[in-house]
């Protein structure tokens, strides 16, 4: 299919489906600087399945330069939307960064191509943001949709890929959008983990980005928390995730850890997307997986390679500048509400502006519902320039 090159940006009519993979191919030579631009097409974005409800907005597909773990360029994809409706707030139209949840692993589960057809499960509140006038810009991480496995919760990577998603948005040309004007970053479960990251790198990996707030819910702070709560419960496919995601990211192998089901269990957990991979995983145990018949817990404590990658893992170590918002429900069944109170612990102790937000929505899903209004609220008051409310002061008792 034939393509046009505007100011050095590959700008393609949107693919069908069957074409749609060759977008995702990696370029032999990549741009000079993260956040660079490498290829674009219009796109859509279906709020259904049926693709009966689509947002009436600019959707363009894009792929954009940002570095893996050790510093190593990369090309990832992702999608910037921008209302086709003039911005009539104060200043120029905010761009969010919205951090996507667990997607799943295989190429096909990438926010991207999930947005195209009408399967992406967060598009509701991502046509919240729309509505309200602000653009949106949301990666695919490293590996869904490109070459290699997803590094699935890698701490670095996914806060490198929100932050030059914010770039490459600023970047593509024909939005409208401003190089320096306002940003946010959103980002619930393994994206609220992104935005935390992202919040936590901004001041050394992006600091000329007008950040202006981040707001972060169930945020898997302690990955070995997470891990011995979801071990043989109904999210056990994160648990999954997570290890083909963390083995992805170190480039190491740990087959030789896991017995026959274990190696398949690792093999079919990259298949299916998130709401197919919960209920074909529910309830396996991970001793039934290891090859001494140890919990996944227990190698996370005992073996020093594996303690130490995941030790890495850890937010709350690094301080940001601007203010944030941390949400998660005491009833969360997947990451324990102790994250994201001690995150904000963490947090408030380095001084940090912090506003710490538990609900009482049921389950880890119902917790994001329960969070949608008030990081509405919170949003808009950082891009109104209000004053902060911190309440760290509280957080200890909360």
């Amino acid at each position: 299919m034939a393509a046009l090159a505007v100011a050095g940006v590959v700008a393609a009519p949107a693919l069908s489906a069957e074409e749609a993979p060759s977008f995702y191919s990696t370029p032999a030579t990549l741009p000079a600087a993260n956040g660079d631009i490498i290829r674009s097409e219009s796109s859509i974005f279906y709020l259904d399945p049926i693709q009966l409800i689509k947002i009436d907005a600019n959707v363009q597909r894009i792929m954009y330069r940002t570095t893996d773990r050790v510093g190593t360029p990369i090309a990832v994809t992702g999608t910037v939307i921008v209302p086709k409706a003039p911005w009539i707030g104060v200043g120029q139209r905010p761009i969010v960064a919205y951090a996507a949840g667990t997607q799943g692993l295989a190429d096909d589960c990438a926010p991207s191509r999930q947005m195209s057809v009408g399967s992406e499960y967060e598009g509701p509140f991502v046509s919240g943001l729309i509505a309200r006038g602000y653009a949106v810009t949301i990666t695919d991480y490293q590996g869904l949709g490109t070459e290699g496995d997803h590094t699935y919760m890698n701490r670095v990577v996914q806060g490198r890929a929100v932050l030059d998603s914010i770039r490459a948005a600023q970047r593509l040309p024909g939005t409208g959008l401003a190089t320096g004007g306002p940003v946010a970053i959103h980002g619930y479960s393994q994206g609220g983990g992104s935005a935390a990251s992202a919040a936590e790198l901004h001041p050394t990996y992006a600091p000329e980005l007008k950040l202006k707030g981040v707001s972060a819910g169930a945020v898997p702070a302690n990955l070995f928390s997470v891990a011995d709560n979801l071990d043989g419960g109904l999210y056990m496919a994160f648990l999954g995730y997570a290890m083909v995601g963390q083995s992805a990211g170190y480039g190491i192998d740990i087959t030789p850890l896991l017995n026959a089901e274990g190696q398949k269990f690792m093999n079919d957990v990259k298949v299916p997307c998130t709401l197919g991979a919960i209920p074909q995983f529910a309830f396996k145990q991970s001793t039934s997986l290891t090859a001494d018949g140890k919990s996944i817990t227990s190698l996370l404590n005992t073996n020093a390679q594996l303690k130490n990658i995941i030790t890495e893992q850890r937010i709350g170590n690094l301080k940001p500048t601007v203010p944030v918002l941390i949400s998660h429900s005491v009833l969360d069944d997947a990451i324990p509400y102790s994250n994201g109170k001690q995150l904000a612990l963490d947090w408030c102790g380095k001084g940090v502006d912090v506003r710490f937000a538990p609900n009482l929505g049921p389950t880890h899903a119902g917790g994001a519902i329960a969070g949608y209004p008030g990081t509405f609220a919170w949003l808009e008051a950082r891009f109104a320039g209000l004053p902060t409310i911190s309440n760290c002061w509280a957080v200890p008792i909360l």
